[in-house]
């Protein structure tokens, strides 16, 4: 497997349910990176809480963040390019006002929320930066918008579905996001593989969410966590372990350290 760059995706793949690294996902990704293999996070988080987790790793490469909408700089965090989602405001705040449900705006400027919740609590703390805004979003006064989410509790298609005339719609279990038409973590791969003049067929992605879907098609080797969908796994061409055993690193260990260490031999 002749690979020169590895995508990674964050949650339910790099980390554990407790937002840790492993020891062993460490060592895995620095031998790789020691190989020579470009590594890069490709995650739906913001870049405040993605770059707290590359620098713990070390790395040096763009990180992709918010599903593909934003790219960050290494060294600056600087957003190397950033794409917003426009939908209509007051038929979506309409729309979120007569569906239970929170909801997250993340801009670039910051994020924007109708109510707080132990996962933004989290956010705050690793990030630093609490959000913008919390209450009635109609109220509030916020620009470039680089993702919705839409937190319901439970799969909501029939409602994302009133979506997708405007935007790229990503269904998860217990709501969905909205980005910018043409918009993934596979978007910003391009762009990346483009920028260092990569073959995508030279690159693997690893993930476990629908938001992982279009990079595991289109990257040479696609890998699904043990702890993903169904859907997810049909994506990819392999699946290895759940994330809370090592699965990323188990993968690294098989099918990509081996092969270099032949090439060193």
């Amino acid at each position: 497997m002749n690979v020169r760059a590895v995508f990674i995706d964050m949650d339910g793949t790099l980390l554990t349910a407790s937002n840790d690294i492993s020891s062993r996902n460490m060592e895995a990704i620095h031998s790789l990176v020691n190989q020579g293999v470009k590594v890069f996070l490709a995650t739906g988080r913001h870049y405040e809480v993605t770059a707290p987790y590359h620098k713990e790793i070390g790395l040096r490469s763009p990180m992709i963040c918010l599903n593909g909408a934003a790219i960050h700089d290494a060294v600056t965090g600087k957003a190397m390019h950033m794409q917003t989602v426009q939908v209509d405001q007051a038929r979506f705040h309409q729309l979120t006002a007569e569906n239970p449900c929170n909801v997250i705006i993340h801009t670039a400027d910051g994020i924007y929320c109708k109510e707080t919740n132990e996962e933004i609590e989290y956010w705050t703390q690793v990030g630093n930066i609490p959000p913008r805004y919390i209450g009635d979003l109609r109220q509030a006064n916020y620009q470039d918008v680089l993702k919705y989410s839409v937190l319901t509790g439970e799969p909501s298609p029939k409602f994302s579905a009133l979506f997708k005339k405007e935007a790229e719609v990503i269904d998860w279990s217990n709501g969905f996001e909205l980005v910018a038409h043409n918009v993934s973590k596979w978007s910003a791969i391009k762009r990346l593989l483009h920028a260092f003049r990569i073959s995508p067929n030279e690159a693997v992605a690893i993930g476990d969410g629908p938001n992982d879907i279009q990079m595991l098609l289109h990257v040479g080797t696609g890998v699904a966590m043990g702890n993903a969908s169904k859907e997810v796994k049909a994506a990819a061409d392999f699946v290895t372990g759940h994330h809370e055993q090592d699965g990323l690193a188990d993968f690294i260990e098989r099918y990509l350290l081996p092969s270099y260490k032949s090439i060193v031999i």
